[in-house]
């Protein structure tokens, strides 16, 4: 009996005892592994890669994940795919219950954001369960195949920021995520950038991928996020993110995710 007690005692200190430490999961023999760490508000994780890809999942706190070329938020019930070998930072809103999935390269070199559905965070919370290397426990492995099916099959959602490589475009667009409020035109914001307002919109075409009316939003509903995740009222939600009301910041807001920002809080 005594000995029976022991084994079991052993197991469970196998399956809680897990690293916090990411280099701990690059060269693990199973094909993914999941690193669960908590991080306190303003935490910033300085620019680093790993030789796996990566699923930067929040359960609880907003984040910002950057490259050298795009910004990235990545809200509760959203994950951040990046695959390996990219340099990326990460700047922590709010205290956040990070869940970081380590998984030997998948077929796609794209990095994008996704939508954690009950399944996809049920995986997760079970195989992070499971001890850090569950080799040849049938269930475990299971369940780690299952998570990357539905990480090659997720869709990817509209929260990258990307930045131009122009200086010109770069400082219009550097002082808009300071101040997101602000209502200037393109046209009066050219005035500092040294160039018309024509060829700002040309270089945001060419190096945004999208016209500047579209960019703003995304920086605006990027700041939205953030101050809904951190309690913040509607109507100073609404003010900080440039719109005159809480109305419109509702209709803009639904237009662009499908739900109201009051569901988005839910």
């Amino acid at each position: 009996m005594d000995i029976d007690r022991r084994e079991t005692d052993k197991h469970v200190e196998k399956t809680v005892a897990r690293s916090v430490e990411s280099l701990d999961y690059q060269e693990l023999p199973v094909a993914l592994a999941v690193m669960a760490k908590r991080f306190p508000d303003g935490y910033f994780v300085e620019p680093h890669d790993h030789p796996r890809d990566q699923l930067i999942y929040a359960v609880a706190g907003l984040m910002r994940v950057a490259t050298s070329d795009d910004t990235w938020v990545v809200p509760p019930d959203r994950a951040l795919f990046m695959p390996a070998d990219i340099e990326h930072s990460i700047e922590i809103c709010g205290n956040v219950e990070m869940r970081s999935l380590y998984i030997t390269p998948l077929e796609t070199s794209t990095i994008k954001v996704l939508k954690v559905h009950s399944l996809l965070r049920e995986l997760i919370t079970n195989l992070g369960r499971e001890p850090m290397d569950y080799s040849g426990n049938k269930r475990a492995e299971q369940i780690a195949a299952l998570i990357r099916i539905e990480l090659m099959e997720a869709e990817a959602l509209p929260l990258n920021i990307p930045l131009p490589r122009d200086e010109r475009l770069r400082r219009v667009c550097q002082r808009l995520m300071s101040d997101p409020s602000t209502t200037l035109p393109l046209e009066q914001l050219a005035d500092d950038a040294g160039a018309s307002s024509k060829t700002l919109a040309r270089l945001c075409a060419r190096e945004l991928g999208m016209s500047f009316s579209a960019w703003r939003r995304r920086v605006r509903f990027s700041k939205a996020m953030e101050l809904l995740d951190g309690g913040q009222p509607m109507k100073q939600v609404a003010r900080s993110c440039g719109y005159d009301s809480p109305s419109a910041f509702t209709y803009a807001f639904r237009k662009e995710f499908g739900m109201p920002p009051s569901g988005f809080r839910k």
